[in-house]
């Protein structure tokens, strides 16, 4: 039975992988049995996922899906990957990289990771760091890496700057989910609930800079938490990358550490000024 094989990451990796859809029984297949469990977890959150009430949706039994998928976190897994698919140009191959454009592109897939994150809350309920990727969570992962990969950044930068956009674009879909969670739970809207605080506002009139963007309206007129977040992150990364091409361009000295510029002909220069030149020649001798 294929609950045998639930703890398995390389049996994991053939369901995401598979080149035909699941066929044990007539009627019911692998696919078929994602989109139900897709449409529950919309529904009902991801803790209000069971195997039950995908076979019941289905109209099969649980022992029904067991032959398709070992288990729940497998099925998370699939489901995972399956809404990944609904990123419209994943299935396109990724445009050739451009130092110019990379902003506008990272921008466009961030947003994309985002929209399907607000069309399925449940995605950010998904803990933990040992999640096997599928074809189109893989595929989209490529799209990102290529945009910023002939920006000039060294490889482990590029990788680093894709990571650091995904984790940014999970941190704002959890902060929905747990919003959404709380107006749930309680029945009252986040603005609402903050709004009949007076018992904490009236204790605040010690903390001035807080009071002073109180009175100015900073608390009123608040930024669009992704929009700002992204614009942000993407102004860190462009610096980044203005900074590594003046490194390319310029060099650094080798006593001091301070950026120097090309000569027009010959080799390059390796100390910014004479006394620089000096200050090593002493340190080399010392130290021989």
């Amino acid at each position: 039975m294929a609950t045998s094989r639930a703890g398995d990451p390389d049996h994991e990796v053939e369901l995401l992988w598979r080149d035909e859809p699941s066929s044990a029984r007539p009627g019911l297949s692998l696919d078929r049995i994602v989109r139900a469990a897709i449409e529950v977890a919309d529904a009902d959150g991801l803790a209000g996922l069971s195997m039950r009430k995908v076979a019941d949706r289905l109209g099969f039994t649980s022992m029904s899906l067991y032959r398709h998928v070992p288990g729940r976190d497998q099925l998370v897994t699939l489901m995972r990957d399956a809404v990944m698919g609904e990123i419209a140009h994943l299935a396109e191959p990724a445009a050739a990289p451009s130092a110019d454009g990379w902003r506008v592109r990272l921008a466009t897939l961030a947003r994309e990771g985002w929209e399907i994150r607000r069309r399925h809350p449940w995605l950010a309920e998904v803990r933990g760091t040992r999640h096997l990727p599928g074809p189109n969570g893989v595929a989209h992962y490529e799209q990102l890496l290529n945009a910023v990969a002939d920006t000039g950044l060294a490889p482990g930068e590029v990788v680093a700057v894709v990571d650091l956009v995904g984790r940014f674009v999970d941190a704002e879909a959890t902060r929905l989910v747990e919003v959404a969670r709380m107006e749930r739970h309680s029945g009252v809207t986040e603005e609402e609930w903050w709004g009949a605080r007076s018992t904490l506002y009236a204790r605040l009139d010690h903390y001035p800079t807080l009071s002073s963007l109180w009175e100015a309206g900073g608390f009123d007129e608040r930024q669009d938490s992704f929009e700002f977040g992204l614009r942000t992150l993407l102004d860190g990364v462009e610096a980044l990358i203005q900074h590594n091409r003046y490194e390319i361009r310029y060099g650094k000295c080798r006593a001091c550490g301070q950026s120097i510029g090309r000569v027009a002909s010959g080799r390059p220069r390796t100390y910014c000024s004479p006394a620089c030149r000096q200050r090593a020649y002493r340190q080399r001798t010392t130290t021989d």
